[in-house]
Formats: C-alpha cells, structure tokens, sequence
C-alpha cells in the first residue's frame, strides 16, 4: 500500500513534466492532440533569435550572480561558523525565507525610488544575488562544520599566515562545498521568473519572460522544446551538486 502511494506521489509530481518533454516532439503547431514525432520544433528553436537572445541573458545574469553570491555566500559561511554570528545568519537567510513577490516588489522601490536605477541586466543581477547568496553561505557552512579545526591550528603552529591557512587548507577543504553553492545558485538564477519580472524593466528578456510572453498567446511545441532543455540543464546541474554535497560534508579535497 505504501509502495502504491508512494508512486502516486511520484507520478503527480513528474507526469506534467514528462507530458511537457512527450509534446516537445509532436508534429503540430498546437498541443491539442498528438499528431506525429518530430524535432522540427527544436530546429524552429535554434532558428529563433529573440529566444536564443533570452536564453544568453539568462546565462550571463545566472554565471554573474552566482559568481557573486558564491563569493559573498563563502565568506558570509566562514564568518557564521567561526565567530557564530546568528545576526548575520538572520541578515543572509532572510532574503531566503522572503516570499519572491515581497522581494521582487521590495527591490524594485528600491531601485526606482531610492537609488534611481534604470532596471536592465545590472537590476536582474543585483536581485538574483541577494536570494542566492543565502544558499550559498548554507552549503559553505556545512563544509566547514565537518572539517577539523586542528588542520588550521597545526599550519598556525607551522608560521602559516591567516591567508595562507585559508588559501593552502581551508579553501582546498571547502571547494566542492563552493562549487556545490555556485551550481545551487546558478540554478535558482536561471530559471527564475517573479523576482526577475518585477527587477527587468522595459527591452531586456530571460528565458523565464520570453517563455511566459509566448504562452500568453498560445503554447506551442516550440515552448515545449526551450521548457524541456531547461528542465535538463535545471536538472543536470542539482545532479552535478548533489554529487559534489556528500564530498563537501565530508570535508574532501
């Protein structure tokens, strides 16, 4: 009996996206029915230039704001676990636990009212680094909590400078648990409408917004297509992350 609820659960969850990657390959211009297989849809995909334009701002604003929050999440992690911090774990989980209608209203006043900002790629940035650098910090602080603080003491005892410590041991230790934030982070970015929506302004697309613009019309195969190869770099990435989680808990190089 649990192993049948258990697929139900499962089919719920996973049969929409499996009807999405099926439909990506029908040979008709609408989804209403099946009418044949196909991949002209992904050849009117590559031919698409305001959609290829959208998927390469998606990708510069999620390498950017992911290189970032990485950045800002490794040395907010480090700063948490060794001086326990609890204000700035409040201060960088916040952004995290805000809903994204929240945030994404909250930073377009501040943009706009406070600072005079014109929204564009600088704005889209700026947004996805504030909800991911919180991730960022979580998984480095995981890292950290499983290492040994005897290394650091013995390479002190040894003359080793505070940056050599960290640049020669602590940062090796840590690195999978780094590049583990980074794929996390680019992840959320990539495939990030709300926030992005209210922070993009007027001329400037992700992939997200150029998708949510053609569905208002109709959907089409083509939406099928970009949806299905988003779901597997979505995919792939939160794969490549969770394999590199366990080495980072570990506390191996």
């Amino acid at each position: 009996m649990r192993k049948m609820w258990a697929f139900a659960v499962f089919l719920f969850l996973y049969l929409p996206l499996l009807v999405v990657v099926v439909y990506s390959f029908n040979d008709s211009r609408l989804n209403a029915e099946w009418v044949g297989f196909t991949l002209g849809w992904y050849r009117v995909l590559m031919g698409d230039d305001e959609m290829l334009k959208a998927a390469g701002n998606s990708l510069l604003v999620a390498f950017l704001s992911s290189l970032i929050s990485t950045l800002l999440g490794t040395m907010a992690g480090i700063a948490i676990q060794r001086y326990r911090m609890r204000f700035l774990n409040f201060l960088v989980m916040a952004p995290v636990a805000m809903p994204e209608v929240l945030v994404g209203v909250s930073l377009l006043l501040f943009y706009i009212q406070f600072i005079g900002m014109r929204l564009g790629i600088l704005s889209v940035v700026l947004a996805h680094v504030a909800f991911s650098v919180g991730f960022a910090a979580v998984v480095v602080r995981v890292s950290l909590a499983a290492l040994d603080y005897h290394l650091f003491e013995a390479a002190r005892d040894l003359g080793a400078s505070p940056f050599r410590v960290f640049w020669h041991v602590t940062f090796p230790l840590i690195l999978p648990g780094v590049v583990a934030g980074f794929l996390m982070a680019f992840t959320l970015s990539i495939d990030d409408f709300v926030i992005t929506f209210f922070t993009a302004g007027v001329g400037f697309q992700t992939l997200p917004l150029r998708i949510y613009s053609m569905i208002k019309i109709a959907v089409t195969p083509e939406v099928n297509a970009v949806s299905t190869l988003l779901m597997l770099l979505t995919l792939s990435l939160m794969l490549l992350a969770m394999r590199l989680a366990p080495e980072a808990l570990k506390g191996r190089a």
